[in-house]
């Protein structure tokens, strides 16, 4: 039987496109403060060891991770935290192509070098790629290639190298960032959607095969997320079938909201298999 652990004490959690939903990270670096004071209760959300990935942009990498050292506990609180035996946050950067195989296996080699660890507890598989793209003649074989790669290829690399450490510890978390393109509605393209409907398929088929390792694959499949790279406001809606005016709540998602989702899937060994839509009632 897998070990029940809600807790992230000595886990490693590897989230790729570190810089392209900052917020998601903020947050699950970095608890509401209602989740911080409960330290001597050692919940370890905040304290546990990050492996962040991004395509490019050193000055992203560097201002993200000194924005997330920047959330450590106080001096003064360092007694209580060696007395916890509670590690301190541990953040590694890594420059990877998800598009190319061989940066994908040379990130986990960076890996072991950080964190003396072969791979992941956790894995959040976040990058993704897609342009507002919606006409099938409009997208030609590399974009729909590229497309592939990067959404479900990259994914299916990261478990691989990932799931055998997970199943030697016998305990393991995957999460993939899915879309709501992925159940039929989407303001991108036909591959777009295939690539997100294949990693909800991958999902599928790794939960059932995992389960007695202690593994959880799930996905949160959201929809018409604002503050990103693809969306950075509501204007870019406009026009579209993601038209702030045609979504039920009224509104864009959050990356917060995301990240809460994420954070759920990996505090519970018992929810597996699971795809968690979230795009305000938007069909």
């Amino acid at each position: 039987m897998a070990e029940l652990d809600l807790e992230f004490r000595g886990k490693l959690a590897l989230i790729t496109g570190a810089t392209t939903g900052p917020k998601n990270l903020q947050y699950l670096a970095n608890p509401p403060s209602k989740h911080r004071r409960r330290l001597r209760a050692c919940s370890l959300a905040q304290w546990r060891q990050l492996a962040l990935t991004c395509a490019s942009g050193e000055e992203k990498m560097f201002a993200l991770e000194e924005e997330l050292r920047a959330l450590r506990l106080r001096p003064d609180q360092l007694p209580a935290l060696l007395a916890a035996q509670i590690e301190p946050l541990v953040i590694s950067m890594h420059e990877v192509d998800l598009a190319q195989a061989d940066s994908i296996e040379h990130l986990f080699t960076g890996i072991a070098k950080s964190h003396g660890k072969l791979g992941p507890d956790i894995l959040v598989s976040n990058a993704g790629y897609g342009k507002l793209t919606s006409d099938v003649a409009d997208i030609d074989v590399a974009e729909f290639d590229h497309t592939i790669s990067v959404n479900l290829r990259a994914a299916f690399i990261l478990s691989k190298l990932s799931i055998p450490h997970m199943a030697a510890r016998r305990w393991g978390r995957i999460v993939y960032v899915s879309s709501l393109a992925a159940h039929g509605a989407s303001i991108n393209g036909c591959h777009y959607a295939a690539s997100k409907a294949g990693l909800h398929g991958l999902m599928k088929s790794l939960a059932a095969k995992h389960a007695r390792d202690g593994i959880t694959v799930n996905d949160v499949a959201p929809g018409m997320i604002g503050e990103t790279g693809m969306i950075p406001d509501a204007s870019h809606t406009v026009g579209t079938a993601g038209n702030v005016r045609n979504i039920p709540v009224g509104r864009l998602g959050r990356p917060d909201e995301v990240a809460k989702v994420v954070v759920m899937f990996c505090s519970t060994g018992y929810m597996t298999d699971q795809s968690v839509v979230l795009a305000g009632e938007l069909k």
